[in-house]
């Protein structure tokens, strides 16, 4: 089972919510993080390269400087301060009508990696590096990661609870989508939730976020070995988590869109793509999404197109090969298009489901693509069943939305 903790959350005072709270750090671009930051926004703490004229680059050491200097003054000021004891917290989001509702808490850094803590993307070490880097300047988590779990009766019966009293933040973000956040400080309901995760929880799965979840067991570890006296009782073997339980979330489509057709000509690539799929131009007036699993909506010269790829082109018994992301890689990208690494290939480029079909018209109409690709969204059944047998998905296989805001929790390492 895994281990949590509660934590003494650094966070706005309740009036300074909506000026502090911002996107995560890798939503915006650093001039869009300038345009939108306030004086009191996280993003001075999160993107403190908008602080200089012009722009710093984000990895200089004044850059990292300028972070640890802000986050000192917000504390100063009052604009971010710590709850007086240990707290589990319940963060609702909503988006098109639909809530979602987590708690906040402490993950255990050794259940990364004991695999209590599953993941299901590969990471690169030079983004751990980076996401290292900000965690050991601020000895903090300033960011959470996004987790699911298998749901548990009475854990939702607390959050329900929980969130049928008043919360403590209630605000909707630029994209109007609603956030709102309650404390759990009975000291009752805080031991009976330590307690339900740990005997009843048996894994965490990394929705968003594996990087941040890779450099914060990373920290962990340079920390231990740095402690002659370590017990693993010590607040840096935590890192925070917005933990989700399963049925909860919802995961959207993430797309591609490809810059030639590798040489062929329109009626070519129809004609390769008949071999393996049943291709059928749309009749309908709106942007067509994909009906269900194995097929496809390709819009290409101006018109979209069904593909529904042919019984026999995928292993259904394969976790990895049924992925529709799996199949279009396979059956058009590489066999086709000659695209071999989706990680390096500098011809594709990978659009969320959020940004509509539209984004995808417009990309292939301006002329910067030739094709794009719209996939069924993966399930979150598909995405823990992957975890649990170990297995890695594709890059750029799920997208979920919305983020986690940034501000509302910060977990401090001492």
């Amino acid at each position: 089972m895994v281990t949590v903790k509660p934590f003494e959350a650094i966070r706005p005072p309740k009036n300074l919510v909506t000026e502090v709270a911002a996107p995560p750090y890798d939503v915006l671009n650093s001039a869009e993080a300038k345009a939108m930051a306030g004086e009191k926004s996280l993003l001075h703490i999160t993107k403190p390269e908008i602080d200089f004229e012009p722009i710093a680059g984000e990895h200089e050491q004044r850059t990292y400087d300028k972070a640890v200097e802000n986050f000192k003054l917000w504390k100063e000021r009052g604009w971010l301060v710590r709850d007086p004891k240990p707290c589990y917290y319940v963060y609702a989001q909503t988006m098109d009508g639909r809530t979602q509702y987590g708690i906040v808490l402490c993950a255990h850094a050794a259940d990364y990696a004991n695999g209590l803590i599953k993941k299901h993307e590969l990471t690169r070490k030079d983004k751990e590096d980076d996401r290292m880097v900000h965690v050991r300047i601020q000895n903090a988590n300033i960011e959470p990661v996004f987790f699911a779990y298998k749901d548990n009766a009475e854990i939702n019966a607390i959050v329900e609870k929980t969130v049928a009293g008043p919360s403590e933040y209630k605000f909707t973000d630029e994209n109007n989508f609603g956030h709102e956040f309650w404390v759990i400080d009975d000291d009752a309901v805080v031991a009976r939730i330590t307690e339900l995760f740990t005997t009843q929880v048996p894994a965490f799965y990394v929705a968003d976020g594996h990087h941040r979840t890779a450099a914060a067991a990373r920290v962990c570890e340079e920390k231990k070995a740095h402690n002659p006296g370590h017990t693993g009782k010590e607040e840096y073997n935590y890192f925070m988590a917005v933990c989700f339980p399963e049925s909860h979330l919802k995961i959207i489509d993430y797309n591609r869109v490809v810059k030639d057709l590798n040489g062929l000509d329109k009626a070519s690539f129809l004609k390769a793509l008949e071999e393996d799929f049943t291709v059928i131009p749309s009749a309908a007036k709106e942007s067509p999404a994909p009906t269900g699993l194995h097929n496809f909506s390709m819009y290409l010269d101006g018109k979209w197109y069904s593909l529904t790829a042919k019984t026999g082109r995928y292993d259904d018994s394969d976790p990895i090969g049924v992925l529709d992301v799996t199949i279009l890689s396979n059956l058009v990208l590489d066999k086709i298009l000659g695209i071999k690494d989706l990680r390096t290939d500098k011809r594709i480029d990978f659009v969320g489901g959020i940004r509509g079909l539209g984004e995808l018209e417009r990309r292939v109409d301006s002329g910067e693509m030739a094709v794009a690709f719209a996939l069924y969204p993966v399930s979150m059944k598909q995405l823990t069943d992957i975890a649990d047998t170990g297995n890695i998905m594709p890059p750029k296989t799920t997208w979920f939305e919305p983020k986690l805001r940034s501000g509302l929790a910060i977990h401090s390492l001492d």
